[in-house]
């Protein structure tokens, strides 16, 4: 390779390992640890190429890429940072850099990228710098392994444009999260968000089409609609007025909706009227590296500032398959910072928890068998599994609460989704099974059953 490679980044470690690599390629490097020395090797003229990190201690190198492109309009600019987030993905697509790696990145992959950005060193237009509106860092947001940055990527190629969006993934990964997402970076977020929940009417979909129009319509699990509200709504879609400014359309579905489409479950017309682009989410089991930054975040919002997994911890947790997903691992955290005694804590205190959340493979209990004699057996092996210690005070009301959820959730299963049939089956009022689903966030879906 030939050229000048300027390098801005505030570990020395990382400035040390980039200049050895590419003089060794035979380039010739200018590194600093300052982005205002690297402003001024801009603005003198020097480098052919900037590698610059995007936390730096005086200032944050996103904010400096316009500037760049004004004073040096063409000079290839690669951001690395350790902001893993679809935030910082998005803004490294929108200030027009050549490209963006996560850390920890491959050395070679990057190697390749600079020669990339060596040869091209053509002019550019110079970028309006936008920053988007401030999203939170949840869970389904965060990541630095190949499928969360390969998201990151497809995120940023689609969120500023109309294209229809379909976010597939297994329940509790994120995807309602992700729709939110890409309504508030994009150019709608000062638009209405509506959300279309399985279970509408027919005749309401005019308006909640009206009611999106300037904004998002999120679509939650089209295949759970009635048939008769999926063609209904295809229909809609199809025949949009003119005269209105229309909605971003954004679904979610299962990981494969191909396979809901086979067994009837989802009508095609629906389908491939929703599906512009569709971004697979990939569950928790896939991204098991991402889990100690996960934890962190989970640990921070549930209130436990401070709090961390000792390292057997953290190596349980990934041994656990978290069917679930992210939400799965979110209640399991929040539990553990009301629980936990002390601030670092230990796999024994996981272990507790993972039981408690569910024992895998129970055996199947009697029909003939009263309920309270199987509550009464797990609630038992609960208290066993302390030893000689006590559970942690407040039981009463944590059993109660946590209860609530599954049993929601496995009445809604049996009721194939019909929230009223549920809530004659739960002895409640429909009005109350509502908001309880909404409270506990949780996913409402209706399946076929297979004989």
């Amino acid at each position: 390779m030939d050229g000048t490679v300027l390098i801005a980044d505030d570990d020395r470690g990382i400035r040390t390992v980039l200049t050895q690599a590419l003089t060794r390629a035979g380039c010739r490097v200018h590194a600093t640890g300052s982005l205002s020395q690297l402003m001024r090797w801009v603005g003198d003229g020097a480098g052919d190429l900037v590698i610059t990190d995007v936390m730096m201690p005086d200032g944050n190198g996103l904010d400096l890429i316009p500037a760049i492109t004004r004073t040096r309009p063409g000079l290839p600019v690669i951001v690395i940072s350790a902001q893993n987030s679809i935030v910082t993905a998005i803004r490294a697509t929108e200030a027009e850099v050549f490209d963006y790696l996560p850390k920890p990145f491959d050395l070679p992959e990057l190697m390749a990228r600079v020669r990339a950005g060596l040869e091209r060193r053509a002019p550019r237009p110079t970028p309006a710098p936008a920053s988007p509106e401030p999203v939170p860092d949840t869970a389904a947001l965060i990541g630095s392994v190949p499928a969360m940055q390969a998201l990151f990527r497809e995120v940023a190629k689609v969120v500023a444009t109309d294209l229809p969006i379909v976010i597939a993934a297994e329940p509790g990964a994120g995807r309602s999260t992700l729709a939110r997402a890409l309504h508030l970076l994009g150019d709608r977020r000062g638009g209405p968000l509506v959300t279309l929940s399985p279970g509408e009417l027919p005749a309401v979909l005019p308006q909640r089409l009206a009611g999106a129009q300037g904004g998002t319509l999120i679509v939650e699990d089209p295949a759970a609609h009635d048939p008769a509200t999926q063609l209904r709504l295809a229909a809609l879609l199809d025949a949009p007025d003119p005269t209105a400014p229309g909605a971003r359309l954004v679904a979610t579905t299962g990981p494969d909706p191909l396979a809901d489409i086979a067994a009837g479950r989802l009508h095609p017309q629906l389908y491939y009227r929703l599906a512009g682009a569709v971004l697979a989410l990939p569950p928790l089991r896939e991204r098991l590296d991402d889990l100690p930054a996960l934890a962190r975040l989970m640990l921070d919002r549930a209130g436990g500032t401070g709090q961390e997994l000792a390292p057997p911890a953290m190596e349980l947790l990934r041994a656990h398959r978290f069917p679930g997903n992210l939400r799965e691992l979110d209640n399991l955290l929040r539990r553990l910072s009301l629980t936990a005694p002390t601030p670092v804590i230990e796999a024994a205190q996981v272990a507790l928890a993972l039981a408690a959340g569910g024992p895998a493979a129970p055996p199947r209990p009697d029909p003939a068998q009263p309920l309270s004699d199987t509550i009464e057996q797990h609630l038992q092996r609960y208290f066993d599994l302390h030893g000689d210690e006590l559970p942690a005070p407040g039981l009463y009301d944590r059993i109660l609460r946590e209860c609530e959820r599954p049993l929601i959730q496995i009445a809604l299963d049996a009721s194939n989704g019909n929230q009223l049939r549920c809530a004659e089956l739960l002895g409640m009022n429909r009005n109350t099974l509502r908001k309880k689903i909404a409270d506990l966030d949780i996913q409402v879906t209706r399946r076929r059953r297979v004989m």
